[in-house]
């Protein structure tokens, strides 16, 4: 990504998504997390959304803006099921253009707020990490 174009700190960036029975199953494959509690669908079919896999919402929005990531927070607040409707706001705290001062890198911090049936929040964390040009 060319430098010039990360955004300005205050900007808050959106991605929305619903986790599917069938990407849950999938991350478990992947990740090998078969707890039973996300392998049994409640009362109306729904699985429990592994915590990592509703952390890869603010990971998709760093990915776009290529943040190679240093540290990641998150705290859990809800549980995430499939077919909700999840909306990730990631807001950038601040871009440091300077780096290491030869102008290849910048330093980037965000916020993050993940909410689903209105503000009904999910998830809350951050990242930092740096863009290189």
């Amino acid at each position: 990504m060319d430098l010039d174009d990360l955004p300005s700190p205050g900007a808050t960036l959106r991605y929305e998504r619903t986790f599917t029975v069938e990407e849950v199953e999938a991350f478990a494959d992947l990740s090998e997390d078969r707890g039973e509690h996300h392998e049994m669908p409640d009362e109306d079919g729904h699985l429990l959304v592994h915590g990592l896999l509703t952390a890869t919402m603010p990971t998709k929005i760093g990915g776009d803006l290529d943040v190679l990531a240093r540290t990641m927070t998150f705290d859990f607040h809800r549980p995430v099921y499939t077919g909700q409707r999840i909306v990730c706001e990631v807001t950038v705290e601040t871009v440091d253009r300077d780096g290491d001062g030869d102008g290849d890198r910048a330093a980037v911090e965000a916020d993050v707020v993940c909410h689903c049936d209105g503000d009904e929040v999910v998830l809350t964390g951050g990242f930092e990490g740096v863009v290189l040009g």
